[in-house]
């Protein structure tokens, strides 16, 4: 599993610039404010994404890609808790396994492993088998939302 390690700070800091948002690095041993799942996972509070050092990378993506994926309305209030329902759920994990190509350590087989390691759940058993042949309707949902284009690239925006 890859971590936020200092080497890849810059890489991380630099994409998530492009949506808006700020990397908070947490010094290791303290507690990672606005954190869903418990420590080391990321948090995220409005457009501020906490990690520390041993934050596995595709945390990190997963909360920033429920802030480029949540409505305008939730993004202002945005505390800890993402919610949304099922297909954002599902278009999040989509962004999240589009953007680590964008991370030159990362790259989509290691995000989609990364996300097996941890214990994401999909119906064919494995991320790549989802992103492969049953994430129709997450590449979909982005697309309405202008969150990636025809050739399922990221278009830098985030959702109003």
């Amino acid at each position: 599993m890859l971590f936020c390690t200092p080497e890849h700070r810059i890489f991380l800091e630099k994409l998530l610039s492009r949506y808006g948002l700020v990397v908070n690095w947490v010094a290791d041993g303290q507690a990672i404010p606005g954190t869903w799942f418990g420590e080391p996972e990321a948090g995220i509070i409005k457009n501020q994404l906490y990690v520390r050092h041993d934050t596995p990378i595709h945390s990190a993506l997963h909360e920033s890609c429920h802030y480029i994926c949540m409505d305008a309305q939730r993004r202002a209030v945005l505390d800890t808790d993402a919610a949304g329902g099922y297909d954002e759920e599902n278009g999040v994990c989509y962004l999240q396994i589009l953007l680590s190509d964008y991370l030159p350590f990362m790259q989509q087989k290691a995000m989609m492993n990364d996300m097996d390691e941890w214990g994401y759940s999909f119906r064919l058993g494995s991320a790549q088998a989802w992103f492969d042949d049953d994430a129709e309707d997450a590449q979909q949902w982005l697309l309405n939302y202008e969150l990636i284009d025809v050739e399922n690239k990221p278009t830098w925006k985030i959702r109003q």
